[in-house]
């Protein structure tokens, strides 16, 4: 499940790329979506060969940071809102089916 989320993010930073949605105070985006995909490809390369509890946690704990910022451009956001709420209410739909999974890895025992 993990390797979709992150593929789905990739993707979507990819078309906010094509559309010039995607900030530019930290650098070029190239670089942040390279280092998103090292990242995801990482951290999906360790879920699936350590099948450790406790890396599945720490994923869990890391990806549920990213709610806030959905929750807030989901009902929040205000008329001068770059992107459609829509979006983000997707974005946490895909978030909390990739967080269900990641506790069943993290819980169930």
């Amino acid at each position: 499940m993990y390797l979709h989320v992150a593929l789905l993010y990739e993707g979507a930073a990819y078309a906010m790329l094509g559309r010039g949605l995607l900030p530019t105070r930290f650098g070029p985006a190239w670089i942040w979506l390279l280092l998103g995909a090292v990242v995801a490809g990482g951290i999906f390369i360790g879920l699936l060969r350590w099948q450790n509890t406790w890396f599945a946690r720490g994923v869990w704990a890391i990806h549920a940071l990213r709610l806030p910022a959905l929750i807030k451009g989901a009902f929040f956001a205000g008329a001068d809102a770059r992107m459609p709420s829509d979006f983000y209410i997707m974005a946490i739909v895909v978030v909390m089916i990739n967080l269900w999974m990641l506790a069943r890895a993290g819980w169930d025992l």
